[in-house]
């Protein structure tokens, strides 16, 4: 596909706000950990959080599916891209748990239409899908390596300022779409003019078994980003302030491996390539669990997020032509079922067994990795 002056436009349209996105979406792991020490929530409340804004991004993304045939494809990510101002502007107004789940909520809705969003935006308009995919996800790995220091800045004059300031940040994002011409984006159009929905990607298996593959991508990744702060000072592994920046260093080796693959060393079998990346996963993760020492830790979490990093954008490339609107809205949320799931399960067991056993079970999603990338390997590709 040549690239023409308006594809270039929306494809970096998709790239800024998903970077903006990547702040506010892996700040809630830091807030709801500032969170928890400053009201004294029970780690069972701490992963409630966690999950409701992993069912926000749920919802999202089959409304995002739903609502182009209403409303248009512009209008309903505009609608849906304000829960990062209002959910983080909810958060520095109340404690209340009540106040704080809605929040969350929101900041999940916000989270999943801006991931659809962004990836109609750079997969419909990116020559290398591939390349696009990786790329958009350097972005949103720029602005999660920022997120600890953005929130350390503005939490040195108190936590509703740090929460204000990516209520702001949501703002930008809004306006970035509002400006953005989308017209078309993701849809076909029949000869009345009205949407034509192509449902025939419900019958591929390969779309099934990458919707399995992204299921336990994010419930493992998500864990990690949720529960891993607070389970450096819990455990004492890395204590203070410096538990935050472990967050810089997961996505630090994200940002890295990232640019890697859409620059340097592009896969020339990435299906090969997600079972050897989730083969990694696993491992690093296992050894992580047992690391005692900070320099240890900082390492496997390192090396986990470098394995980990293009799973999620090799997936969603390897889906082809059967990318558009309505299978994303139903892949990706789909998908970030996972990540409902697996920090509410760490959360429950961590009150009845301790934090590191509750950590313990993110194994599980790790080896679904291997087992779905070695399923999805053994298909023959779809176009």
């Amino acid at each position: 596909m040549k690239q023409q002056p308006q594809n270039t436009r929306l494809r970096n349209a998709g790239f800024l706000t998903f970077f903006f996105s990547g702040i506010c979406a892996i700040s809630s792991g830091v807030v709801v950990s500032l969170l928890q020490e400053k009201y004294g929530f029970a780690y069972g409340m701490t992963g409630t959080l966690l999950s409701l804004m992993s069912i926000g991004n749920l919802l999202a993304g089959f409304l995002t599916g739903v609502l182009p045939g209403v409303l248009g494809f512009k209008p309903s990510v505009l609608l849906l891209t304000t829960g990062y101002a209002l959910g983080y502007g909810m958060m520095g107004l109340s404690g209340a748990e009540l106040l704080l789940s809605v929040s969350f909520f929101l900041v999940g809705i916000a989270k999943g239409s801006a991931m659809n969003a962004c990836t109609i935006l750079v997969s419909d308009n990116s020559a290398d899908r591939t390349w696009g995919m990786n790329l958009m996800h350097s972005c949103y790995a720029c602005g999660a390596l920022l997120c600890p220091f953005l929130i350390a800045a503005a939490g040195r004059v108190s936590t509703g300022l740090a929460l204000l300031v990516l209520a702001a940040l949501g703002v930008i994002i809004w306006f970035i779409y509002l400006t953005t011409p989308m017209g078309g984006q993701g849809s076909t159009k029949s000869k009345t003019g009205k949407e034509k929905i192509d449902w025939s990607f419900l019958h591929s298996v390969q779309f099934w078994l990458l919707t399995g593959l992204l299921f336990c991508q994010n419930a493992a990744e998500q864990s990690v980003t949720g529960w891993m702060v607070t389970y450096f000072k819990g455990s004492g592994i890395i204590t203070g302030a410096l538990a935050a920046y472990t967050v810089t260093v997961m996505w630090g080796a994200t940002l890295v491996a990232r640019l890697l693959i859409a620059f340097v060393f592009p896969f020339k079998q990435p299906r090969k390539a997600m079972v050897v990346m989730g083969v990694g996963c696993t491992i690093f993760y296992f050894f992580l669990m047992q690391a005692h020492t900070q320099g240890a830790a900082i390492l496997l979490l390192f090396a986990f997020a470098f394995a980990m990093a293009g799973m999620n954008p090799t997936a969603v490339a390897s889906a082809g032509k059967m990318t558009s609107v309505t299978s994303m809205g139903i892949m990706l949320p789909a998908a970030s079922s996972g990540a409902i799931l697996m920090p509410w399960i760490i959360g429950r067991v961590a009150e009845r067994a301790g934090l590191a056993v509750g950590m313990a079970c993110n194994i599980v999603p790790c080896i679904g990795l291997v087992i779905f990338a070695i399923l999805v390997a053994r298909m023959p590709e779809e176009n």
